[in-house]
């Protein structure tokens, strides 16, 4: 038993110096209360998706937590925000990185090119 594995257990050793392995976080910030039910279908998709493919994820819902809805509201890019300033769930973050909404994450599914939309390493044989 590696002796630095109960200091660092998601941990390696680089040059001989240990290191903790950096686990990025995929976050979708969802409203599970939405009375849409197209938003609720993306956010399914999404979810669904991500879960199909073993990719890491935390859901954040807008609608109970205040905190979560403010966090979301100032991080996605003014760019990024419809025309009345308020975007809309499904929103998909890298730890704090945007990533897109539902729309970009369809194209980058669609182009299978989704881990490199999401920030991440994609496993062998994929984009």
């Amino acid at each position: 038993r590696d002796p630095s594995s109960a200091a660092f257990p998601h941990g390696g050793v680089l040059g001989g110096a240990l290191f903790p392995t950096v686990k990025m976080v995929i976050k979708v910030f969802v409203a599970t209360s939405s009375g849409s039910i197209a938003i609720r279908k993306k956010q399914q998709e999404v979810v669904g998706f991500l879960e199909a493919n073993k990719i890491d994820f935390k859901e954040l819902d807008i609608a109970g937590d205040e905190d979560n809805r403010k966090w979301m509201r100032e991080n996605v890019p003014g760019e990024k925000k419809p025309q009345n300033g308020i975007p809309l769930p499904p929103q998909i973050f890298n730890e704090e990185q945007y990533c897109g909404d539902f729309d970009s994450f369809f194209s980058a599914k669609e182009e299978n090119i989704i881990y490199s939309f999401l920030g991440l390493a994609p496993p062998p044989g994929s984009k």
